[in-house]
């Protein structure tokens, strides 16, 4: 019975999963997740009671992917760099898997701001921590000095944008050429790498 029920509410997050990334949070119906899970509506909402409890679940998994490893990755006693070149393979890693994830958040982010936050708070993110190992690494002259925000933002939108914008980058970049695409797409984890550690480097 358990293996049925994990069985059910797998195929529910699976579908919701495509829908709301497909239609956004106002975009996506019960019925059509029901529908694409393969069970009826009274089902879906006996394992979910509403749509908000299921976008919660969504989100919730998908910010699971990634955080807890970084935080892993990061608190390694290792050199930093190291550390540095794990964290952007562990993004890219998710974002080859999960492609039109930076798109989808965007979109939420902007049209509910709060749900966002809340979720990332529940599940105990927080940058403070990863200012600090920042800030030991600059001390030990590991990588030169700056402001640990803008590391994280640099090493951020280095791996997100190529993926939010990727329309653009086929259209503009390649004249919708999809290998191209494609292959650019698979030489971004070395490229911002190597980009990153040059920069950070110390001399």
């Amino acid at each position: 019975m358990n293996a049925k029920k994990d069985n059910t509410e797998e195929k529910i997050l699976d579908a919701a999963k495509n829908i709301f990334i497909k239609k956004g949070m106002d975009g996506a119906r019960m019925q059509e997740i029901a529908d694409a899970a393969g069970i009826n509506k009274a089902l879906l909402h006996y394992y979910f009671r509403s749509k908000d409890k299921l976008f919660d679940a969504i989100f919730s998994r998908i910010l699971s992917f990634a955080f807890p490893k970084i935080g892993q990755i990061l608190q390694a006693d290792q050199p930093f760099l190291l550390k540095v070149e794990q964290v952007i393979d562990t993004y890219l890693d998710l974002l080859y898997k999960h492609p039109y994830l930076p798109a989808f958040i965007l979109k939420e982010v902007n049209r509910d701001p709060s749900m966002f936050f809340k979720l990332v708070l529940k599940h105990g993110f927080s940058p403070a921590p990863i200012f600090e190992i920042i800030e030991e690494a600059m001390d030990r002259k590991e990588i030169i000095r700056m402001n640990p925000k803008h590391l994280v933002v640099h090493v951020l939108s280095m791996c997100i944008f190529p993926f939010a914008a990727k329309p653009v980058i086929n259209f503009v970049l390649f004249n919708e050429d999809k290998q191209a695409t494609q292959d650019f797409f698979e030489e971004r984890k070395q490229e911002v790498k190597q980009f990153v550690l040059r920069a950070i480097s110390p001399l």
